[in-house]
């Protein structure tokens, strides 16, 4: 992960994430922005990347 961007996040910790509190911000940043990237990965590929297909008859199983 980009150093320069996790300091820069955890200087920035919105008000809802001070609250919860941390001993690390810096690895508290790190983890929102490990989180919001797998989110934006995941919506780049599509919404249906993880729809589950099913026939009418696997549903009514």
């Amino acid at each position: 992960m980009d150093e320069d961007r996790t300091t820069s996040r955890a200087e920035k910790l919105l008000p809802e994430e001070l609250a919860v509190g941390s001993d690390d911000p810096h690895a508290q940043a790190e983890a929102i922005l490990a989180e919001s990237d797998i989110r934006t990965l995941r919506a780049a590929k599509g919404p249906d990347l993880y729809a589950e297909r099913r026939t009418s008859e696997e549903a009514a199983e």
